[in-house]
């Protein structure tokens, strides 16, 4: 019997696209200690493919993904410290690793997005939203405290104010509230969502990909950085652009005012 595989990898080399898709529909993907694994080891490959130039990260089935799976802690509540151990020791490499890499992340969401889940959209560089969407914490329901970056990335991009109300009072967000508050880019209906993120992600494929990931890591430092530091920061990341194919390419590009067509090198 073929295994199945917890997260699914598929690499469109002609466009330089990476669908990565959370797939434990069953339990609305729900992230255990194996599914966190499989994460980590689909991200190591496509982190290594020189073919990737953006990853499109979705869930298959009724929701993108409700968080943790409750089940292997509520077994043993003992030994729950440890399982969080095996899931966090896998999951922390691969949402380091998806910020690290040149190659924009987009996110494809729809039904319930909770918990992790939240975090890990959070986490994305661009985020579309199918109609009906919702999001919440959902932390608080068990007594715990948050995890997978969602206390790095939330306040980042909705303020504190709003972070603690999604906790403290397990207030649930609808699409166009999320949209609102600027948690996501763009909401459309659900049966466009796989046609706008394929929109989307030719376009960002398509695109400078090492300047992406300067970018991608410039932005993430400037709210840590003095202005000073984030100058030197951009003189560096520039400096190194120069000497990428795609500035060549899209400086011809633009004396000759035609389109540029980057490789990602």
């Amino acid at each position: 019997m073929q295994q199945v595989q917890l997260v699914q990898l598929e690499v469109d080399a002609p466009n330089g696209i990476a669908h990565l898709r959370f797939n434990r529909p069953n339990v609305l993907n729900a992230i255990d200690v194996a599914m966190a694994r499989a994460l980590r080891d689909q991200v190591q490959v496509l982190a290594a493919d020189p073919r990737v130039r953006c990853v499109v990260l979705s869930g298959q089935g009724k929701a993108f993904l409700a968080g943790g799976d409750l089940a292997p802690l509520a077994q043993d509540f003992d030994h729950a410290p440890q399982v969080v151990d095996e899931l966090l020791d896998a999951m922390h490499p691969a949402i380091e690793q998806l910020r690290a890499m040149d190659a924009p992340v987009i996110g494809a969401v729809h039904g319930a997005v909770a918990g992790a889940g939240l975090s890990l959209m959070a986490g994305c560089d661009l985020v579309l939203v199918a109609e009906g969407t919702r999001f919440l914490m959902a932390f608080d329901r068990v007594g715990l405290s948050p995890d997978c970056g969602g206390t790095y990335y939330l306040p980042r991009l909705i303020g504190q104010r709003q972070t603690a109300e999604l906790y403290l009072l397990g207030a649930t967000l609808t699409a166009e509230q999320a949209l609102a508050l600027g948690l996501v880019n763009r909401v459309v209906p659900a049966a466009e969502l796989a046609s706008q993120t394929h929109q989307w992600a030719t376009q960002v494929a398509s695109g400078p990909t090492r300047a992406s990931g300067e970018f991608k890591r410039l932005i993430q430092r400037s709210l840590n950085s003095t202005l000073t530091e984030q100058l030197a920061a951009e003189r560096a990341a520039v400096k190194a652009g120069t000497l990428t194919q795609d500035f060549r390419v899209g400086t011809e590009a633009f004396m000759a005012r035609q389109a540029p067509q980057f490789n990602g090198r």
